[in-house]
């Protein structure tokens, strides 16, 4: 796992993340955080807690401090946080708010699709 502050994506990285099939898959992600608050420190927690529990070391995590990089905000289209954003492997997903929810953040990284129907719902 890699955490920086605003090192841009490589074409390595790119290559790393093409996809070799769902179980050797590279993701890169970006989380937007505000400071060191402790808001900001749980959702970093949260997302290294996620990502070394299903990822197992195929995942680089940029943590970007807004309050550091405010160019990189704007530029990015940050509208709250913290934000969690999945870049590779493709399509790019956002997520805001709660990142300690582990379903959502597994649906956002595809690696767990929605809730499938009930036994009713599909009658």
């Amino acid at each position: 796992m890699k955490k920086n502050t605003g090192k841009p994506i490589t074409a390595t990285d790119k290559f790393e993340a093409f996809d070799k099939g769902p179980d050797n898959r590279v993701y890169v992600l970006r989380l937007y955080v505000h400071g060191m608050a402790q808001r900001s420190t749980v959702a970093i927690a949260a997302i290294e807690k996620v990502c070394n529990r299903h990822l197992h070391g195929r995942f680089t995590l940029e943590v970007i401090d807004i309050t550091m990089h405010p160019n990189i905000a704007m530029d990015d289209d940050v509208v709250a946080i913290p934000m969690l954003e999945k870049i590779l492997p493709l399509p790019k997903r956002r997520m805001v708010g709660d990142l300690s929810d582990e379903e959502k953040v597994l649906r956002l990284l595809e690696l767990k699709k929605a809730l499938t129907l009930s036994p009713e719902a599909k009658s």
